[in-house]
């Protein structure tokens, strides 16, 4: 194959890949959508809801394995919808070296196994964080919007967030997702037990870089989609557009800053 042939074959999967992954980030954002619309259907009659609100769970009653597991799946969907946005630069990447493997009669394995291993990590996330969602029902601190109804838990929330944005942990795992073909010339391995532990560890370092954001949704809501675009349109700058590390720096004081805010109203008051 001619390297003129192979760019265009190369152009053509980066369309196709970029499609696929278009069309799972959308059919991701089809289900928050349609679970918001169910879920506010069900709401309690007498409920207000804010702006944006989209999602209501009753704020009495116990939820059993039933309730937890929708919980988990509805956090698992979100990720998706909000995090591999920011992936793609990866995976693609990662999908263009393996059809220069296969082009050259290498070995080579699907993307599909790097992207499971990724969404693996997240998918632990989601269970964590429907767990902590559970015990913030049981304790009366979520709305039946599932916003913390606390001030002090919120503002502590907002603070947190916008520290970790500063710490040494936050800029080495922004710094790995920010360069994928270092992070993917550094840690290779090989066969699809090797795209897999790949997957794994971009996995984790895109964790270790955007789980407070994430917890960030219990601030204004859950299921307050707005809110949940507005953190995807945050992570995805973040990791790719230039100097995005310090927009995510200027972000931390701003969440700093509305978190003290918050706070201070509670506590003057």
């Amino acid at each position: 194959m001619s390297e003129a042939a192979f760019e265009a074959l190369l152009r053509r999967d980066r369309v196709l890949g970029g499609g696929a992954l278009a069309v799972l980030v959308g059919a991701a954002w089809l289900y928050l959508f349609h679970a918001a619309s169910a879920m506010s259907d069900r709401a309690m009659p007498d409920m207000q809801t804010m702006p944006g609100m989209a999602m209501a769970m009753p704020a009495r009653d116990a939820w059993g394995w039933v309730e937890v597991g929708a919980l988990v799946v509805m956090w698992a969907v979100m990720m998706v919808a909000t995090m591999t946005p920011a992936a793609a630069p990866m995976i693609l990447i990662f999908a263009a070296i393996h059809r220069r493997r296969a082009a050259d009669g290498r070995p080579a394995v699907p993307t599909m196994i790097f992207v499971l291993g990724y969404l693996v990590v997240w998918t632990i996330y989601s269970v964590a964080a429907g767990v902590v969602q559970t015990a913030l029902h049981a304790a009366a601190l979520l709305s039946p919007a599932m916003t913390a109804t606390s001030p002090l838990l919120a503002g502590g929330l907002l603070v947190a967030a916008g520290v970790f944005q500063w710490t040494p942990l936050k800029r080495a795992c922004l710094a790995a997702c920010r360069s994928p073909l270092s992070f993917l010339m550094s840690g290779w391995r090989e066969g699809r037990g090797g795209a897999l532990v790949m997957g794994l560890r971009h996995g984790l370092y895109c964790l270790g870089c955007c789980w407070a954001l994430m917890a960030l949704l219990f601030v204004a809501g859950v299921m307050n989609l707005l809110w949940v675009a507005a953190i995807a349109v945050a992570v995805l700058v973040e990791k790719v557009v230039p100097r995005g590390d310090r927009v995510g720096r200027l972000a931390g004081v701003v969440l700093i800053a509305a978190g003290v805010l918050l706070v201070a109203r509670v506590t003057v008051g």
